[in-house]
């Protein structure tokens, strides 16, 4: 009777264990992995997109309910409003950046039976001084002759090349003669 006792509390225990490590898995949901820019970075380059990198597959089909908003200093909307999704990210294109200052970004997206990842990070943007169109200009650029190897980096190739023959014609004869001893 006590070996029943035994493996049936043995059994509730493996049970009880199983349905709670479950429950704690997916009670984790979908985390923030990685942004770009970098929350709290400092960028001097205008970015194309913003980029949001969750820990679980995101759900393209979902597009009207996946939202990424990108506001500058102003309150005004710099996004372009298109999202696009591919497997754990989601990026949404940007305007050209002018103002100096915080940008904050404001996003809620869907993954596969989760709550939806949402929240918000900030980066800085330092906007150039001048924005002046850059000017081809007609001069030539001088052409490069190609590389030509020296006499003295030749010789020292061959005689490494002759050495490392001697070396593993004394190798070879020095293992025969171990062979031949046995």
């Amino acid at each position: 009777m006590k070996k029943v006792t035994v493996r049936f509390s043995a059994l509730a225990m493996l049970l009880s264990f199983s349905f709670l490590s479950f429950g704690a898995l997916s009670a984790v949901g979908n985390t923030l992995v990685s942004t770009s820019p970098i929350s709290g970075s400092t960028v001097s380059v205008s970015p194309t997109n913003v980029t949001i990198t969750g820990q679980l597959p995101l759900l393209a089909d979902a597009v009207d309910a996946n939202v990424i908003t990108v506001k500058d200093p102003n309150g005004d909307r710099v996004d372009d409003g298109t999202i696009s999704i591919s497997d754990l990210s989601a990026s949404v294109g940007l305007k050209t950046l002018v103002v100096t200052g915080m940008y904050k970004v404001t996003y809620s997206l869907l993954s596969d039976g989760d709550v939806p990842l949402e929240g918000d990070f900030s980066f800085k943007y330092l906007a150039p001084s001048n924005i002046a169109p850059v000017e081809p200009s007609a001069e030539p650029t001088q052409e490069q002759s190609p590389a030509s190897s020296s006499w003295a980096t030749n010789v020292f190739v061959i005689l490494l090349l002759i050495g490392a023959v001697i070396v593993t014609i004394g190798l070879s004869l020095y293992a025969r003669k171990l062979f031949n001893e046995k």
